[in-house]
């Protein structure tokens, strides 16, 4: 049996090694190594997988968020309300640019953003909502939408996690997770879904006003060459991995196919174990997977994943430290908050292995050994 990854990049790669190596090899010979062809041709072609008017590429998930905020002029003071369960970046951005991070908690089902809980933490210095798709389900874009336009504020949606997920209203209108607020943003970390060979962002809005001023701030504040309009930064997505990006859009589709394949298969092998709760999936919502996130009740997390590692399956805890206890935000907001919700799952929650590659016998061995643990 091939020793199993929590992502298996070398397999993946070796399935698209000659058109990978064929379109780096072009980049090489141009030497169009910033802002080649293949950026523009890459935002074009993510603009309509996503339904979106407007997409900039960027250096990273991160800057995406800080560029986003920037971009919407959100000033220090301001308050954004995000949830506390999650990767760090979201709310660090937010502290970087001396905003004020408000923690709410999560739907235990999603682990996604409570809109109830969103509603009550609006104040007078509310600005902006930023939901996180995590783990690839969708947080309820249109409950958070009602409750952003009826308090105007903005919505920034962290999609990271969840690109090619998509969402379906009450009155049947489906869309992409990512376009439904204002701006979205993701990630192309080589471990994402849609991954590049490095780091990798991008912003996308339908507001052509928004986008040119997300331009703006990705390119040192300026609109022309050497004319400086705001202060910007320096984020940009490199030729090299356009490429590979492209080539991995095209298998997107195909990607989120194997990933839910691999997450139903273990979701029917569990269904019979009361200490697994397996991972919901929306009616309204595609669940693609990014990670098969599943909690544990009663049973010992840490002992699981040390049977886990002797039987040679790896696992990881996304996120055993939620925001809101995190020392860097210690005179930002109260590290004591108490929000249930996230309190417990971070002591709950285990991942196993998805990726594209995974094959049967990988599969078998990973459930044969949670099902020996727990029954």
């Amino acid at each position: 049996m091939v020793p199993i990854q929590m992502v298996d990049l070398k397999r993946q790669y070796s399935k698209i090694k000659p058109q990978v190596d064929a379109a780096i090899q072009e980049v090489l010979e141009s030497a169009a190594f910033i802002n080649g062809a293949p950026v523009q041709q890459f935002a074009k072609e993510l603009e309509q997988y996503l339904g979106s008017k407007h997409v900039i590429n960027c250096a990273n998930g991160t800057d995406a968020l800080q560029i986003a905020m920037m971009a919407l002029g959100l000033e220090p003071g301001d308050e954004v309300i995000t949830p506390s369960f999650t990767f760090i970046a979201t709310a660090e951005v937010i502290a970087l640019l001396r905003l004020k991070p408000v923690f709410v908690d999560i739907d235990p089902r999603t682990y996604c953003i409570d809109p109830q809980a969103i509603e009550k933490a609006i104040t007078p210095k509310t600005k902006a909502i930023v939901p996180v798709h995590l783990y690839g389900h969708s947080a309820d874009m249109e409950a958070i939408m009602d409750i952003a336009n009826r308090h105007k504020l903005y919505v920034i949606e962290d999609n990271a996690q969840a690109i090619g997920s998509h969402y379906t209203t009450k009155n049947g209108l489906t869309k992409k997770a990512g376009t439904f607020g204002h701006i979205g943003c993701t990630s192309f970390f080589p471990s994402k879904n849609l991954g590049c060979y490095g780091d990798g962002g991008a912003i996308f809005t339908d507001d052509d006003a928004i986008a040119a001023k997300i331009r703006m701030v990705a390119n040192h504040g300026q609109s022309q060459r050497y004319y400086h309009d705001t202060v910007g930064v320096n984020s940009r997505l490199d030729t090299m991995q356009a490429v590979v990006l492209r080539i991995k859009l095209q298998l997107l589709d195909e990607y989120i196919t194997a990933r839910r394949a691999v997450a139903h298969a273990y979701t029917s092998a569990f269904a019979g174990i009361p200490q697994i709760i397996a991972p919901y999936e929306a009616p309204n919502q595609l669940h693609v997977y990014h990670q098969y996130t599943m909690q544990l009740d009663g049973a010992d997390r840490n002992e699981l994943q040390a049977f886990l590692q002797e039987k040679q399956v790896p696992s990881m805890i996304y996120y055993p430290v939620p925001a809101h206890r995190q020392k860097m935000f210690e005179g930002m907001t109260d590290l004591n908050q108490h929000l249930p919700v996230t309190d417990a799952l971070t002591g709950k929650v285990i991942s196993l292995p998805i990726h594209t590659e995974m094959d049967q016998d990988q599969l078998s061995h990973i459930i044969t050994s949670v099902q020996s643990f727990l029954n």
